[in-house]
């Protein structure tokens, strides 16, 4: 019954892709490994559960589809101010790299494992592409410096695209009866790319033009509306010009990302949902398809190819793409230990063995040959690379600057007090105005949503002191906590509060795990007013009092907000449950009408006045 039902099939890759995802995040696994394993063991030579033969000729067209979503969504992670800071290196890896990578493995393959030609320049062409399925997920855990990271990520993502429009070609050039002429191939690639760049490119700027027309999409049909323009955009440049698809769909995301659009956050998580589930399901059937008899067949033939790829062709390959450029040794030895394959090369490698057995010719050890290299570079990718990283001194430093949600007077003072004092500091707002304001003040701007786990992502949470929730929205505040609290391990998560009668209370914010920013319940809004007025300043305050002990009336009066205070050279934002000790330095927002009565209470507490600060 299961090895005639193709739905099931299908419905069973979906449900174990899930469910393995889910156990990897667990057991801090790379997914892809154990999504591997799983297909090997779920498939006809294990479990007999999913049969990928069942689905037939509708196996291309479901790999097709999941791949446009996947490099979609690749794309739209890209961002070309970032991209543009290493672009040399990019530029370098993925021409004279790929041609590097590409050569090196046919002669590679020829020489180790015997291939004839033909399986020789079909592996070599096809091992070019990394993959930002395998790349996107390492970063994220391994939490690599930004340099590195940008280079992987791009390097990833846009060889992805232009390594399978390569790899098909060379098929086509393989599989000519007539023997396609060398000439003729090239001019298809680069028709094939044209294509797919100037089709990508207006499909991308007419989605995000639709995008940016608020309402003109309605709310509820944002998503499905966004993924039927995928597909439809994909198979539109692929009737154009064969396999010029995966090329439109990441020139088109990288588009939507960097322009300004009204896409919210459910947009952007469905995408990465989406992303995940195709994964999952892509894995689990490709992998299943693959014999265990062929990868044991390989041998040590198969190994030692691997091991020629990732420790003498990859480093090759980076001295070649890095050469003249501002990266130094440290960064240049990361580069070269991280090149894990993912579901690009497993795609393509599949479609491979399925032409050249339609051609009267064995590609199912070419298909165990990458899917060998898939296991092992992303073993050793996800086991060794933190530890490399560290070794090298090229992880990013954890628990090092706030992140603050919400540009305003209050949140901007916060922010210069703690750089006053080297502290890293990113704010993270939509609104234009008020991000060009904190600019002016020196101030490192993130424009997006503070909710949006990509925008959490760029901004590096997990590696922060702490995150600071400064909206008027205090339910935005709260929800910002929440999200950071899902997505990285932080004991500063701080929240404005506006009061204790309704909506988010303090009780709700220490239940979650929080504190409440800047001491008590207070109207932000109103006070960034004051600010803007020039009817409050910020004044220093030091704590003389030995005796005091914890914050007392500073916390419930309010005629003046304590922001930030110092300890031991180190600045930190006041919260509700802030110890005073003596020595101790805070910067207080105070009412300019109130400056009498603020003193008369501060003294009584033990403070003396130091200089005003402007």
């Amino acid at each position: 019954m299961i090895e005639s039902n193709p739905a099931l099939t299908l419905a069973l890759a979906m449900c174990f892709g899930i469910l393995v995802q889910v156990i990897s995040r667990h057991i801090k696994m790379p997914g892809i490994v154990l999504l591997l394993g799983a297909g090997i063991l779920l498939g006809p030579d294990g479990m007999g559960l999913i049969h990928p033969s069942m689905i037939g000729d509708a196996m291309p067209m479901i790999v097709g589809f999941a791949v446009a979503v996947i490099l979609f969504e690749g794309g739209m992670n890209l961002r070309i101010s970032r991209i543009k800071r290493e672009q040399f290196v990019i530029r370098q890896l993925i021409t004279v790299g790929a041609l590097v990578t590409a050569v090196g493995g046919i002669i590679s393959s020829k020489m180790i494992v015997g291939w004839d030609w033909r399986n020789s320049i079909l592996f070599g062409v096809l091992i070019i592409v990394t993959g930002p399925t395998v790349i996107t997920p390492l970063l994220k855990r391994l939490r690599f410096r930004r340099s590195v990271s940008t280079v992987l990520e791009a390097e990833g993502v846009l060889l992805d695209a232009i390594g399978a429009v390569l790899a098909v070609v060379a098929l086509e050039v393989a599989l000519s009866p007539s023997g396609l002429s060398f000439i003729k191939g090239v001019f298809h690639i680069i028709s094939r790319l044209l294509t797919g760049v100037i089709i990508g490119s207006a499909g991308g700027l007419g989605l995000a033009l639709l995008l940016r027309v608020r309402r003109l999409i309605p709310e509820t049909l944002e998503n499905v509306f966004m993924l039927s323009m995928v597909f439809a955009l994909f198979q539109v440049s692929n009737s154009i010009s064969e396999e010029s698809g995966v090329v439109a769909v990441t020139v088109a995301g990288l588009v939507v990302g960097n322009m300004k659009t009204a896409v919210r956050r459910e947009l952007r998580e469905f995408e990465e949902e989406m992303t995940i589930l195709l994964i999952g399901m892509l894995f689990i059937l490709l992998a299943a398809d693959v014999e265990l008899s062929q990868l044991s067949r390989l041998g040590w033939r198969g190994i030692t190819l691997v091991c020629v790829i990732m420790f003498i062709l990859r480093p090759l390959t980076i001295i070649v793409g890095t050469w003249n450029s501002n990266l130094n040794l440290k960064q240049k030895i990361l580069l070269s230990w991280i090149a894990p394959r993912g579901i690009v090369a497993a795609a393509v490698a599949s479609l491979f063995s399925l032409e050249l057995e339609s051609h009267g010719y064995d590609g199912s050890q070419l298909q165990a040959m990458v899917f060998l290299l898939i296991i092992l570079t992303v073993l050793q990718a996800g086991l060794t690379g933190g530890l490399t990283a560290s070794f090298l001194g090229l992880r990013k430093k954890t628990g090092a600057g706030w992140v603050i949600l919400g540009v305003n007077h209050v949140s901007r003072a916060v922010a210069k007090i703690l750089k006053m004092y080297s502290e890293d500091v990113l704010c993270i707002d939509e609104n234009p105005r008020e991000c060009r304001l904190a600019e002016k003040d020196g101030i490192r701007v993130l424009y997006g949503n503070g909710l949006d786990s990509n925008i959490l992502y760029r901004a590096e949470v997990d590696t922060k002191t702490g995150v600071i929730g400064t909206t008027r929205n205090e339910e935005v505040n709260f929800l910002f906590n929440k999200k950071v609290k899902e997505t990285a391990k932080l004991k500063n998560m701080l929240g404005v509060v506006k009061n204790d009668y309704e909506g988010i209370t303090t009780k709700m914010v220490l239940e979650m795990g929080g504190k409440v920013a800047f001491g008590r319940p207070f109207d932000i809004e109103k006070w960034s007013m004051f600010l803007n007025r020039n009817q409050a300043e910020i004044q220093t305050w030091e704590m003389k009092d030995s005796n005091h002990q914890s914050f007392g009336n500073i916390s419930e009066n309010s005629h003046y907000i304590p922001l930030v205070y110092v300890r031991d050279k180190i600045a930190c934002p006041v919260d509700n449950l802030t110890r005073i000790k003596c020595g101790d330095q805070f910067y207080i927002l105070v009412r300019s009408q109130t400056n009498g009565k603020t003193s008369e209470i501060l003294n009584a507490n033990g403070f003396i006045k130091l200089n005003k600060v402007e």
